[in-house]
């Protein structure tokens, strides 16, 4: 049987799996960096962590699945009150010799996501809650008080 030429990212196997989400980077030995290659794997875990921003007229919500974290894996930082950083890691589950893994696609390693925020938020007022693998973010905004508008009476 046919061996995967190693132009397939150097894998060696009797089996081709068409369905394998393996990424081949045709540029990994070239000297130029390239996007692929400077991820690192510890930090390629939720390259595509997907996170909602929504604006309400009170405040500004965020969003993020992060499925199977618990709340003390997931960090969430005010930089300089203008940055909200969302981050945290899944760590690598722990072997035993004599399981057989037949397919590992969950990904484990650090992620980590900065929203600049306008400066119209109560960055002291932020807070966090975690249920069922959402986690929710609330910004509130500062109150746009409206200009005081006084009718002047024409006279004729």
């Amino acid at each position: 049987m046919a061996m995967i030429p190693s132009f397939f990212g150097n894998r060696r196997s009797s089996v081709f799996d068409p369905f394998s989400l393996d990424v081949w980077d045709p540029f990994k030995d070239f000297p130029f960096p390239s996007s692929l290659a400077t991820r690192s794997p510890e930090t390629s875990a939720f390259v595509n962590t997907r996170i909602d921003w929504k604006e309400t007229p009170e405040a500004h919500v965020f969003k993020a699945d992060l499925p199977g974290l618990k709340k003390e894996e997931v960090k969430v930082e005010v930089e300089d009150d203008t940055v909200l950083q969302i981050s945290g890691e899944r760590k690598i589950e722990k072997e035993d010799k004599n399981d057989t893994w037949h397919r590992v696609e969950r990904r484990s390693g650090k992620f980590s996501r900065r929203f600049r925020l306008p400066e119209n938020v109560k960055m002291d007022q932020v807070k966090a809650s975690m249920e069922n693998g959402v986690l929710t973010v609330t910004v509130p905004k500062m109150e746009v008080k409206k200009p005081d508008v006084k009718s002047i009476d024409i006279s004729c």
